[in-house]
């Protein structure tokens, strides 16, 4: 018979045996949690080399892909590279020129400045028999010039007759201003296109030994981007009534008063309209809904964006269809490469099926009816597969690492990353729209910051017009001068022929 002590004392060694298991059940989760932070570290860890010391650009080669009938195999290509390295230290080989198409082709628009140029001594008793043309392409440094205007004054022969009359002058940008609308539209476009200070703009002048101060600078291009606010304004309100936009933004550094020592991180709201070529740059102080809101209240049709939380709310109001962009969704896969190869290269080959149906439309010049209709017969395929096989390896996937974000941020956005199919004028994603931010980035690289929120407001305007010449191939600079020489006389119900779309057309 058991006594109470030996009973209590199993009680104590079951109890004991059950700590023990908790302890090893708590520290075997915690192991697994530190093996799972250690994997993601590693991940984000090789993805920050790549981003530093590898290739940026967004291509991806598929494993399968096999190796063309005359590329040689690595174990050939290393034979090759050790005899080139030894034969190489004792033999000097030619350059091989059976490629060459000859010297550059000059253009025929430029004007030929003629150089003819005979033998010396005495040719008298010799004949021409032929000639040798060589040409070369030369420059010569912006022209400055003063154009000075003479009016001359009429007065009657008689006091009866009438007034004194003058010639009239011309529409001037700036009234009683120096510049003219050319110097203008190089001051604009050297900043704002080719991304040079106004500073680095004032060396140049006073090499050619004209002095201009920088605050005169300033103050010449904000009153030139502001002859341009009328036009902004009237592709702000064409922008609004657009049945298709890609929408981004991007941030901007703006010198503000109430804080010293400190920039404010305002933003630049852009929107690109595919269908008429045209893009919006809207500066907004903030990065918050309301920004966006502002811009798209009365917006109906597709909005396709990256997936920012804001643009999901306008996206889910009523006549408005999401799209979601695929070239964001493939760079969740290519940062998740160093965390699983094996399920982000299966991804990728089928994203790489994905932009090779477009590229059979874009090569094809297809029509919208003919676009969709090659979509619905090779991309659907592709489309369909991929969802069920993000759906299955979703759930054997750590949801922290990058991997199981690819996998997640995809079929989160799976309604819209498939919407594109049901419009041949949609695109597949918003690279439009990021290569019309792109010289904000390179400008930001140069000047730093916006002086105030005014100029930070002006330079969406001069941003918005120049992104629209980039995109209908129109020469900013003859734009611009065009432009700022007529804008005043232009009458409102006509400014809008004064876009960049329509220079083109009337050039």
């Amino acid at each position: 018979m058991q006594t109470g002590r030996e009973y209590l004392s199993r009680q104590e060694l079951l109890g004991q045996l059950a700590d023990q298991q908790l302890a090893v059940e708590t520290y075997q989760r915690r192991l697994a949690q530190k093996e799972q932070d250690e994997q993601y570290l590693k991940a984000q860890i090789a993805y920050l080399k790549r981003m530093l010391f590898g290739q940026k650009r967004e291509r991806f080669t598929s494993p399968d892909q096999k190796a063309l009938p005359f590329e040689a195999s690595p174990e050939q290509t290393e034979t090759n590279q050790q005899a080139t390295t030894e034969k190489i230290t004792y033999t000097r080989q030619k350059q091989d020129r059976s490629n060459h198409h000859g010297r550059l082709k000059l253009p025929d628009h430029l004007p030929v400045e003629q150089v003819e140029i005979h033998p010396e001594g005495d040719l008298s008793g010799m004949v021409c028999i032929g000639r040798e043309v060589t040409e070369e392409l030369e420059l010569e440094p912006a022209r400055f010039y003063i154009k000075r205007y003479i009016r001359y004054k009429y007065a009657p022969k008689s006091q009866q007759a009438g007034g004194i009359r003058i010639g009239e002058l011309p529409e001037r940008v700036i009234d009683k201003g120096i510049p003219g609308p050319g110097l203008l539209a190089t001051i604009l476009t050297d900043k704002y296109a080719d991304h040079l200070p106004l500073y680095r703009q004032r060396q140049r002048f006073l090499r050619e030994g004209i002095s201009i101060a920088s605050t005169t600078l300033e103050g010449w291009a904000a009153q030139g981007m502001d002859r341009l606010e009328i036009l902004w304004e009237h592709l702000m309100a064409d922008t609004k009534t657009q049945g298709y936009l890609q929408a981004d933004e991007t941030p901007i550094k703006v010198l503000d008063a109430r804080k010293k020592g400190r920039c404010h991180q305002g933003y630049y709201w852009v929107y690109h309209s595919p269908l008429t070529q045209t893009v919006l740059f809207d500066y907004q102080p903030t990065r918050g809904a309301p920004a966006p809101e502002q811009m798209l209240k009365d917006f109906t049709g597709y909005l396709q964006t990256d997936g920012y939380r804001v643009y999901q709310k306008i996206g889910a109001r009523k006549g408005v269809v999401h799209l979601s962009c695929w070239a964001h969704a493939r760079r969740e896969f290519e940062r998740a490469l160093a965390n699983d190869r094996q399920r982000a290269e299966t991804a990728l080959s089928w994203i790489q099926q994905l932009y090779g149906v477009e590229r059979q439309a874009r090569q094809g010049q297809l029509s919208p009816a003919q676009r969709k209709a090659l979509r619905l017969d090779q991309a659907l395929p592709v489309l369909t597969k991929m969802g069920k096989w993000i759906s299955e390896q979703l759930t054997q996937v750590l949801p922290k690492s990058q991997i199981g974000k690819a996998l997640a941020y995809s079929l989160a956005r799976w309604e819209g990353l498939s919407g594109y199919l049901t419009d041949g004028v949609l695109e597949i994603d918003n690279n439009q729209v990021e290569n019309a931010i792109r010289p904000v980035a390179l400008g930001r690289k140069n000047y730093l910051f916006a002086g105030s929120h005014a100029g930070a407001r002006r330079a969406a305007m001069i941003y918005s017009l120049l992104g629209t010449c980039k995109m209908h191939e129109v020469n900013p600079h003859q734009w611009l001068s065009h432009t700022l020489q007529h804008i005043l006389s232009t009458k409102y119900n006509d400014i809008r022929s004064l876009y960049p779309q329509n220079f083109k057309s009337n050039t």
